[in-house]
């Protein structure tokens, strides 16, 4: 998530274009939201296969995340106008449609900020997540803006363990629909790129960061 706010960081100096990024976790994680101040004492010593599940702080508001059988993804883009609940659903139009191409179909969530109490993101389903059909809060996101700027970047949820899960928040998970779970993130990828490109009228150029760019991210001290 470094790497996130790095980019942000990058696109307000007009040093790239916009930009969509997407990774998985080499380990369960969970990452707090940036003014999350509480939670749960006992995720500080929790484990999963013998290894220890890390805490870090996002750059962007929201609750605490569980990342684990979940794909993440990240866009960084600006000239948007209106609220910020606008500006949710101009960049979230991408995820609706790149998830209905490979038959998901999602729509938003209608909780309000009651959420605030709990610190679990996927406790609740606010106007800024999307939910399938039969109530599954598939994709959890969270925006920092800055000099116009937007990044946003969210949690799918493709195949989370539910005992992890439960361990971590105290409370049962429902599995995903076998539609879900039938796709490889390869194709849901592929499907969301296409969308992006699409919806916001952008060619993009796929690749990873470069040896420099590593470098330069990697020297520059956090912010």
């Amino acid at each position: 998530m470094q790497i996130d706010r790095w980019l942000l960081e990058q696109h307000i100096l007009g040093q790239i274009p916009p930009t969509l990024r997407f990774y998985t976790w080499s380990s369960p994680t969970i990452s707090l939201g940036y003014h999350q101040q509480h939670y749960p004492e006992y995720w500080r010593s929790l484990g999963w296969h013998h290894r220890s599940i890390d805490l870090v702080k996002r750059p962007t508001g929201g609750r605490g995340v569980l990342h684990q059988g979940d794909l993440t993804y990240a866009f960084i883009g600006s000239e948007f106008t209106g609220k910020r609940v606008e500006t949710y659903q101009q960049i979230c139009q991408f995820l609706i449609d790149g998830w209905r191409s490979i038959g998901v179909d999602l729509e938003y969530g209608m909780a309000g900020t009651g959420y605030i109490h709990n610190p679990n993101c996927f406790g609740t389903a606010t106007s800024a997540d999307l939910v399938c059909a039969d109530g599954y809060k598939l994709i959890g996101s969270a925006q920092l803006i800055k000099s116009g700027v937007v990044l946003q970047h969210g949690s799918m949820r493709l195949n989370p363990d539910p005992e992890l899960f439960e361990e971590v928040f105290g409370e049962s998970i429902a599995p995903p629909s076998p539609a879900i779970l039938a796709l490889t993130i390869d194709r849901i990828i592929d499907a969301l790129v296409s969308a992006a490109a699409s919806h916001f009228q952008v060619q993009f150029d796929i690749r990873p960061l470069s040896d420099r760019e590593w470098s330069q991210m990697q020297s520059e001290p956090q912010k």
